[in-house]
């Protein structure tokens, strides 16, 4: 079986569906359904139930195989993809997952880092805020930049990179577009927005369940990812708190955004698994300690 057509089984063993499976690889979908008859044929026997035209469903020995196959196929690629790495002169490469959106705002870091380590690769990328810490937990990033605090068991709390002030982000055309500013207690009064699986709280140190004259901040159904949340926003129906970095990266005509300065600021810092500690996490966690918070 060829690497391709491994994956085009694993992928379509995940997704169960043979065109969303040729949309993910770029690949037609008559190119999909070659590839696994092929292998049917060549093991003998269907991989894959295709009785319910909608989605089809694994077989036992589909099931057999995706299992078997799932270490083999991660294996081969950390092998590719370390034999990359060996050509350029790297020999790791520490994952930073970021929560905030000010990337280029923390370049210093990034850059001191990669001159104090050549050797290691150091990898940037954005993370869902659904379930924060489970990238950490399952291995898919080594280090996470989040707000705090963070009380999980599990995790260490590194240094602080900075600090921000909160804003309101509302609609142009909303009935609080036009104030100077926003104080808590008015949050009552408009729906919100929350992601599904976070702490509480670590939830409600971004955003109270309660004004502090006890009234509730209501939430409406969860959103997943940021696209999502914004047009939310600029359609009007919802308002939502934001670190103040965001207005540099998200500025649209028909937002407004409204200082908050009865809100505490929000504190980001490091945190990784405290069993999968590496060289490569101390060194990032020392780079930032030496520079110290970022300021602007």
């Amino acid at each position: 079986m060829e690497l391709r057509d491994i994956e085009i089984f694993l992928t379509l063993a995940e997704e169960l569906h043979f065109g969303r499976t040729a949309a993910r690889l770029h690949v037609s979908q008559a190119r999909v359904s070659q590839a696994i008859s092929q292998q049917e044929r060549r093991i003998g026997t269907p991989l894959f139930d295709r009785s319910n035209r909608r989605q089809v469903r694994l077989t036992p020995v589909g099931r057999q195989l995706r299992d078997d196959l799932l270490p083999v196929y991660a294996g081969l690629h950390e092998s590719l993809e370390r034999a990359r790495m060996a050509s350029r002169g790297i020999n790791a490469r520490l994952r930073v997952g970021m929560l905030p959106f000010n990337v280029h705002d923390l370049h210093p870091y990034w850059r001191a880092f990669r001159d104090r380590h050549p050797q290691w690769e150091l990898q940037l990328r954005r993370t869902p805020f659904i379930d924060p810490f489970a990238g950490l937990r399952n291995g898919d990033m080594d280090v996470l930049i989040a707000w705090l605090p963070v009380e999980e068991p599990d995790l260490t709390v590194g240094p602080i990179l900075f600090t921000d002030p909160r804003v309101l982000a509302v609609s142009a055309e909303h009935e609080l577009a036009g104030r100077s500013s926003v104080p808590l207690e008015a949050l009552g009064g408009f729906r919100h927005a929350t992601a599904p699986h976070m702490p509480d709280y670590w939830e409600n140190s971004y955003l109270p369940f309660h004004t502090p004259r006890g009234q509730t901040i209501e939430r409406i159904e969860p959103i997943t990812n940021p696209d999502e949340l914004i047009n939310l926003v600029s359609t009007g129906e919802i308002v939502h708190n934001f670190p103040a970095h965001v207005t540099r990266y998200w500025a649209m005509a028909h937002l407004q955004w409204l200082p908050m300065p009865d809100m505490p600021r929000l504190t980001y810092a490091l945190i990784w698994q405290t069993e999968a500690e590496t060289d490569l996490i101390r060194a990032l966690a020392q780079t930032i300690h030496d520079l110290g918070p970022a300021h602007g």
